[in-house]
């Protein structure tokens, strides 16, 4: 992948025996991305991925679609601090220095440690689907704990603030006698809770590529295949957003701001709050200078009315709810919705319109090309991409004013005046030079020894008959695989001259 990509980044810490103990790698697209994306990353290590049972994390992030992409990953021999302090170091070489800003993980005591000491102003949050996991071995002693744990669930799920559940938390301790549960007790880390449900997610999109018994070759090359398909799928609903318009729903002029600007899946959430919108009543409580508290009841059922209280501030335009949807999820509530119409707002401020989720941004790491692509294009590729990397900073700048902008489109007349000059002068007149790629391994790695699972063995002694049908089918296998081999070769040697003659006759 390095040899296709130059700004593909991989680290190796190896055993003494030459084998693979710790692993990182990230590919040009993705560092790129993480300019964009890397602000919350989930990460997650409960995935064996390979024959050895080597620890596979994954570094995942949500993209302007709200899809999982994937920033990085590893391979981790054990799960000791160390290990994830040498990982950490790793991230933050990949990513020129810098630091997650909130950074959701399992309840793993060495990642914490590890995160504190390597980039310590990271907020760390443990995921909630992990800890309410551990409730039944937790409470499992308790008479009534299955009453416990709904209870638990209720509260945890169900409570709109941080003084509605530290209220109902303690009066769920003393109502259950629970008070002296340590576990309990120190229950700081639900403040802000997420889940790292999209870094399991992407683990289960690598079983479309990946088996148990996949050899660290096949594993490196399967990741790489499966960071095709969510370039992909990225690449599709760009195109869905630029081609395609989802209709408002509402005649809210409000509705119409976030439908021109945010991406089909982005507008489709905002859509779903002003759905809602219906079911709030909005209550002025007091007003004074421009600054009004609201309280929005919210119908969730025939029986159930929900109250948030929601801040709005005219002159500013500034508005807040309690329910800190916007902090949380980047989209405005269905309550700040209710309080917009009542104060007959028809545009909100730009500080709402999170550039984010925005289908117009042009993004530097849609014009990289990722490690999976042709490599007999590297040559090319590779300066395409110095150039792109280049006119990304000069077209920021120039974008800022209209006599910069006039200013480079003559330089861009110039120059291409000038390289069609170039171009036909040197046609038919001067050779090629053909950069090629070094094909074969640099370094010669051992694979690690396969760590023996306890439990008893996986394979079964099996008949004579299951031996049989198992030969059999290994030799049509082989056969079949030496017939595709053939015919990829003579596929590679024809696209090859093809794209010599092509550049010859440039």
């Amino acid at each position: 992948m390095k040899e296709k990509n130059q700004n593909f980044f991989f680290e190796l810490e190896l055993e003494e025996d030459q084998s693979i103990k710790l692993a990182f790698w990230a590919d040009a697209r993705s560092r790129a991305a993480f300019e964009y994306f890397g602000d919350v990353i989930s990460f997650d290590t409960t995935y064996n991925t390979n024959r050895y049972n080597l620890v596979c994390g994954s570094f995942v992030g949500v993209n302007h679609h709200g899809q999982s992409i994937l920033l990085g990953c590893s391979l981790m021999k054990n799960e000791e601090i160390e290990s994830f302090k040498w990982l950490f170091q790793c991230w933050l070489r990949c990513m020129g220095g810098n630091a997650l800003k909130g950074f959701l993980t399992d309840q793993c005591a060495s990642i914490k440690r590890a995160l504190e000491a390597c980039m310590p102003t990271t907020i760390h949050s443990w995921c909630i689907w992990h800890i309410m996991k551990k409730i039944p071995s937790k409470l499992n002693g308790y008479k009534g704990h299955a009453d416990i744990e709904r209870e638990m669930s209720q509260i945890v799920f169900n409570s709109h603030s941080k003084d509605s559940f530290d209220r109902n938390w303690n009066d769920f301790l003393l109502n259950f006698g629970l008070v002296d549960n340590k576990w309990l007790s120190d229950h700081h880390f639900w403040a802000g809770m997420r889940s790292t449900q999209r870094s399991e997610n992407m683990h289960s999109f690598f079983n479309k590529f990946i088996t148990r018994n996949s050899l660290l070759i096949q594993f490196v090359k399967q990741y790489d295949n499966c960071l095709g398909s969510r370039e992909q799928a990225e690449r599709e609903s760009d195109a869905a957003d630029f081609h395609t318009v989802i209709p408002c729903a509402t005649k809210f002029s409000i509705e119409a701001q976030f439908q021109d600007v945010y991406t089909h899946q982005k507008f489709r959430e905002v859509q779903a709050q002003f759905r809602e919108k219906a079911n709030c009543i909005t209550r002025l409580m007091n007003s004074a200078l421009g600054y009004s508290v609201y309280e929005v009841g919210e119908q969730v059922s025939s029986s159930i009315l929900n109250k948030f209280v929601v801040t709005y501030d005219s002159v500013a335009a500034e508005v807040k709810c309690q329910c800190l949807l916007f902090e949380s999820r980047g989209i405005l509530c269905r309550h700040t919705l209710s309080v917009l119409s009542f104060e007959q707002v028809s545009q909100v401020s730009p500080r709402y319109i999170l550039e984010r989720w925005s289908k117009k941004v042009k993004r530097r790491h849609t014009h990289i090309k990722s490690s999976h692509d042709e490599p007999l294009m590297e040559p090319r590729s590779k300066r395409f991409d110095q150039l792109v990397f280049r006119s990304q900073n000069i077209c920021k700048f120039a974008s800022e004013s209209e006599e910069l902008t006039a200013f480079l489109h003559r330089a861009y007349d110039n120059v291409m005046a000038e390289m069609e000059s170039l171009k036909a002068k040197r046609k038919g007149t001067s050779s090629l030079s053909h950069e090629d790629a070094n094909l074969e391994s640099v370094n010669e790695l051992q694979s690690p020894p396969r760590i023996r699972t306890r439990g008893r063995p996986k394979n079964r002694l099996g008949s004579k008959l299951d031996k049989q049908i198992a030969n059999a089918t290994k030799k049509k296998k082989t056969k079949v695989l030496s017939e595709v081999k053939v015919m990829f070769f003579k596929f590679v040697v024809i696209e090859f001259i093809f794209l010599i003659n092509s550049l010859a006759n440039m």
